[in-house]
C-alpha cells in the first residue's frame, strides 16, 4: 500500500515519490507537460504493478474517446472565428456604449468585451491575445500605464475558464462523470462575480490614480451611442445567444451547440465579407495548435489518475488532510492553497486530470457538493492565469506588447487579491454555485 499511517506518520512509497520527482524534473527540463505526465504514469504502473502496460495504448485512445471532448476544438474553432470574422470588434463597440457614463469607462469595457469573448470561446489565452490587440494602445491613450493596461487584460481574460462555456468544465466534468451542461449552469453566478471584481478592482484603481477621465455623458447622448452600437453590431450576440440558449434550454449538447457557433459564424463572416476560404488553413491550423495542446495531456492523464486511484493515493491523502484537522473549514482552505499553488506552476488541464481525483474524496469527506467542488476548483486555478511563475496570460499580453512580464505581474496584484476574495465566498458558501440548479443538485 502507498500510504501507511503508523503512529499518526504518513509514509508513502517509491511508487508515488519516483514518478513525482521524474515529473517534476522533466517539467523543469521544458518537456512537453503531456510527455512529463505519460512517462510518469509508465514509471508509475511499472513499479506498483497497478495496470498491466498491454492496456496503456488502449487507455490512452479511450481518454479522449468522448462525445463531450468534441465540444472543446468547436469552442477554440469558434473564437478563432470571431476575431478573423471582426465580430469581435462589435463586442468591444457595444461594451465601450454601454460604459461609457462611467469615468474609466474604457478600462470597464476592456473587461466586458473579455467577458463576451469568455462567453463563446472559452479559452483565457484566447481572449488575452484577442482583446488585447483591440484595447491595449487605446487603455494606454486613455490614460493607464503600460504595465497596468497589460495586467486588466491578463485578469479579464481569467473569465474565459470560468464563464461556461469553458474549456476547464467540460474537461473536469469528463474526469469526474459530471454532465458539462450541469457545470455550465452552475458556473454562471461565479463567473459573473469573478467578472464584476474585476471591474470593482479596475474602478477602484482608476479612482486612486485618475488615469481616465471620461463619464461626462448626458443621458440623451449616452442612449443615442448605445442604439448605434447595438443598431450597427447586434448581429454579433447571435452566435452567443446561439450557445446560451442551445446549451440551458436543454436543446442541445455542449459540442452541438459549438458546431452550430462555428457554423453561423463562418457563415456571418462569408455574408459580411470579412472571411475568405483562403483564411481556412490559417484558422484551422491555429486552433488545431491549441486543441493539440490539450487533448494529448487528458490522455496520458488517464493511465495515471487510474494508477493513483488503484494504489489508493485518494484515499490517502483525505487521511493525511483530516489527521491534520477535522474542521471543514480548515481543510477547505487547504484545498485552495493546493488549488491556488498549483495553478501557479501548471496549467489548467494536468491540474484538473491530476488533483481533482485526488481532491474530490476529501471534498466530499467534509460535505461539500460536487458541483460545488467543481466550481471551486476551477475558479482557485484561474487565479493562476495572472500569477508567476507559469501565469500563462501574462505570457500572452507580455508577448504582444513586449511589457515586462514582471512589470504585468506587479500590476496584476489588486486583481489576483480581489478574484481570492471572490474564490473564498465560492468555497464557504455552497448557494453561490447551487443556486440556479435543480433541487436534486443541491
Amino acid at each position: 500500500m502507498l500510504w501507511q499511517q503508523m503512529d499518526q506518520t504518513v509514509i508513502l512509497g517509491w511508487d508515488f515519490y519516483g514518478p513525482v520527482i521524474m515529473f517534476v524534473a522533466l517539467v523543469a527540463l521544458a518537456v512537453p507537460v503531456w510527455a512529463a505526465i505519460g512517462a510518469s504514469a509508465i514509471l508509475m504502473l511499472v513499479w506498483s504493478g497497478a495496470l498491466p502496460l498491454s492496456l496503456v495504448g488502449e487507455r490512452l485512445f479511450s481518454g479522449i474517446d468522448a462525445f463531450a471532448l468534441t465540444a472543446v476544438p468547436l469552442f477554440i474553432l469558434t473564437g478563432d472565428a470571431l476575431v478573423r470574422t471582426g465580430l469581435s470588434r462589435k463586442f468591444l463597440d457595444v461594451a465601450e456604449a454601454l460604459t461609457q457614463f462611467a469615468k474609466g469607462g474604457f478600462g470597464s469595457a476592456t473587461v466586458l468585451v473579455c467577458g463576451m469573448f469568455a462567453a463563446i470561446s472559452g479559452s483565457d489565452a484566447a481572449g488575452a491575445a484577442a482583446v488585447g490587440r483591440m484595447t491595449i494602445a487605446r487603455l494606454v491613450e486613455s490614460g493607464y500605464p503600460r504595465p497596468y493596461a497589460c495586467a486588466l487584460v491578463a485578469a479579464g481574460a481569467c473569465t474565459g475558464i470560468l464563464i461556461p462555456p469553458s474549456i476547464a468544465y467540460i474537461i473536469i466534468g469528463l474526469v469526474l462523470g459530471i454532465s458539462a451542461s450541469t457545470l455550465f449552469l452552475a458556473a454562471v453566478i461565479p463567473g459573473l462575480a469573478i467578472l464584476v471584481s474585476i471591474l470593482v478592482t479596475n474602478i477602484i484603481m482608476n479612482r486612486l490614480n485618475g488615469w481616465e477621465g471620461g463619464g461626462n455623458v448626458s443621458m440623451p447622448e449616452y442612449f443615442s451611442r448605445l442604439w448605434a452600437a447595438l443598431k450597427s453590431g447586434w448581429y454579433a450576440f447571435i452566435v452567443p445567444g446561439i450557445i446560451f440558449y442551445g446549451i440551458f434550454s436543454g436543446r442541445m449538447t455542449p459540442t452541438e451547440a459549438g458546431a452550430t457557433a462555428v457554423v453561423v459564424t463562418i457563415v456571418m463572416g462569408f455574408v459580411l465579407g470579412t472571411l475568405k476560404l483562403s483564411d481556412f488553413p490559417a484558422m484551422l491550423v491555429s486552433s488545431a495548435k491549441v486543441n493539440g495542446v490539450i487533448l494529448p495531456i487528458i490522455a496520458f492523464s488517464v493511465p495515471l489518475a487510474e494508477a493513483l486511484a488503484i494504489i489508493g493515493v485518494p484515499q490517502g491523502f483525505v487521511a493525511v488532510a483530516t489527521g491534520v484537522s477535522e474542521e471543514p473549514w480548515v481543510l477547505i482552505l487547504m484545498m485552495l492553497a493546493i488549488l491556488v499553488a498549483a495553478g501557479c506552476v501548471m496549467e489548467t488541464t494536468p491540474n484538473i486530470v491530476i488533483l481533482a481525483p485526488i481532491l474530490l474524496p476529501l471534498a466530499e469527506e467534509i460535505g461539500m457538493n460536487e458541483i460545488q467542488f467543481c466550481i471551486m476548483m476551477i475558479t482557485a486555478l484561474g487565479v493562476g492565469f495572472i500569477t508567476p511563475p507559469l501565469g500563462l496570460n501574462l505570457f500572452v499580453v507580455s508577448g504582444i506588447t513586449g511589457e515586462s512580464i514582471l512589470k504585468i505581474a506587479y500590476r496584476a496584484v489588486p486583481f489576483v487579491f480581489f478574484m481570492l476574495l471572490v474564490t473564498l465566498m465560492i468555497a464557504y458558501i455552497p448557494a453561490i454555485s447551487t443556486a440556479l440548479l435543480p433541487d436534486i443538485f443541491k
